[in-house]
C-alpha cells in the first residue's frame, strides 16, 4: 500500500523477506573470507596488478551478462562520478594492494588488518561529515593501531618485510572504507548489480596496463592457478560485491560492518585447511585488540535519557 509521498513499488523497492539480507550477508563472508586465501595461493603464480585485472576481468564479464539483461542503467552525472570513484578505489587500488600485501602476510592476517575499516569510516565521518570525536571513537582508534602494530612485528624473522605487508593491507582498508560510504547512497537510488558492474568495469580498464603481465603469467602458470583465478572473478567478485550491495541496500552500513568481523575467523579456517597456515600467535593477540578497538570505537555515547531509562 503506497501514499502520496511513497513511490510506487518496483522489484527493487519491494522489501524483501527476512532472511534474505542474512542470507546474502552469509554468501558475502564466506567468498570473501576464501578470496584471501585464493590470493595468497596464487602469489607465487600471479603479480599483484595481473591477478588484479584477471579477478575484474571475469567478474565484469559475469556482472555484465547479468546487469544488461535487467535494463541499461542510467546514473546522473553525480552518480558516475560516485561509481568512478569506487570503481578506481574499491575495485582498482584495494585489489592490486591487497594482492601485494598477501605476497608478505598470510590470509588470516590480512583478514584481520582489513576489518580496522570500520574506525577508519567513523574518523572519516568525524572529519568530512562533522560527527563528532567521541572518546569512544579515540580510544577504539588508539586500541585498533596497538593492535596493528602488534600484528606489524609479530613475525620475528622478517618484521621489516611484514610491516610492507601490513601497511598494503591498511591501503586496501583505507580506500575500501572511502568506498562503502560512497556506495551506500547509490544504492538506494540504482540497483545493486548495476552498481556492482560499473564499479567493477572501471576497476578493470584502471589496472588494464597489467594485461601484458597477465598473458605472460597465465601463460606460464598451471592449469589450476588459471581455474582459481576465474574462481575469484565469479564467485569472491561477482557473486559477493553483489549480494554484499544488496545486503547494504536493506540494511544500515553499521549493522552490516559488524557482520564482517567474522570474515578473519573464516579465512583463519580456511587457510589452515588449504594453505596450511595460520597467523603467528602475536598476531592473534594484535588481532583480537583490533576487534576491540573497533566495537569501543563504535559504540554510541549515552545521552542522559538513556541512562535514566529503565531496560526494555
Amino acid at each position: 500500500m503506497t501514499s502520496t509521498t511513497t513511490p510506487p513499488e518496483t522489484s527493487e523497492s519491494i522489501q524483501p523477506a527476512g532472511w534474505l539480507p542474512l542470507a546474502a550477508v552469509g554468501v558475502t563472508l564466506v567468498f570473501w573470507a576464501s578470496a584471501f586465501v585464493a590470493i595468497r595461493y596464487l602469489g607465487d603464480d600471479f603479480s599483484p596488478g595481473a591477478l588484479s585485472l584477471g579477478r575484474l576481468l571475469v567478474g565484469a564479464l559475469c556482472l555484465g551478462v547479468v546487469a544488461l539483461s535487467r535494463g541499461l542503467p542510467r546514473p546522473t552525472g553525480r552518480q558516475w562520478v560516485s561509481i568512478v570513484t569506487i570503481g578506481v578505489l574499491w575495485f582498482g587500488v584495494y585489489n592490486v594492494a591487497l594482492n601485494a600485501g598477501e605476497r608478505r602476510v598470510d590470509a588470516g592476517t590480512a583478514a584481520m588488518l582489513i576489518q580496522v575499516s570500520p574506525v577508519l569510516i567513523a574518523v572519516l565521518a568525524a572529519i568530512f561529515l562533522n560527527e563528532k570525536f567521541t572518546s569512544y571513537l579515540v580510544g577504539g582508534l588508539a586500541l585498533a593501531f596497538a593492535g596493528v602494530g602488534l600484528i606489524s612485528f609479530s613475525g620475528s624473522e622478517s618484521s621489516d618485510h611484514d610491516v610492507v605487508g601490513v601497511a598494503l593491507c591498511l591501503l586496501a582498508a583505507f580506500v575500501y572504507s572511502i568506498s562503502l560510504i560512497l556506495q551506500k547512497p547509490l544504492v538506494a537510488k540504482l540497483p545493486a548489480i548495476h552498481v556492482t558492474w560499473l564499479a567493477c568495469t572501471v576497476g578493470a580498464i584502471v589496472c588494464l596496463p597489467f594485461l601484458g603481465q597477465l598473458i605472460d603469467e597465465a601463460r606460464d602458470a598451471p592449469a589450476s592457478s588459471s581455474l582459481w583465478l576465474v574462481y575469484l572473478g565469479i564467485f569472491p567478485t561477482a557473486i559477493a560485491f553483489t549480494t554484499y550491495a544488496y545486503a547494504l541496500r536493506h540494511m544500515s552500513a553499521s549493522s552490516l560492518g559488524v557482520t564482517t568481523y567474522l570474515v578473519p575467523p573464516i579465512t583463519i579456517a580456511m587457510g589452515l585447511v588449504f594453505l596450511d597456515e595460520a597467523p603467528p600467535t602475536m598476531a592473534y593477540v594484535g588481532g583480537a585488540l583490533a576487534l576491540v578497538g573497533v566495537a569501543v570505537a563504535r559504540r554510541k555515547p549515552r545521552t542522559r535519557a538513556q541512562e535514566v531509562s529503565p531496560p526494555a
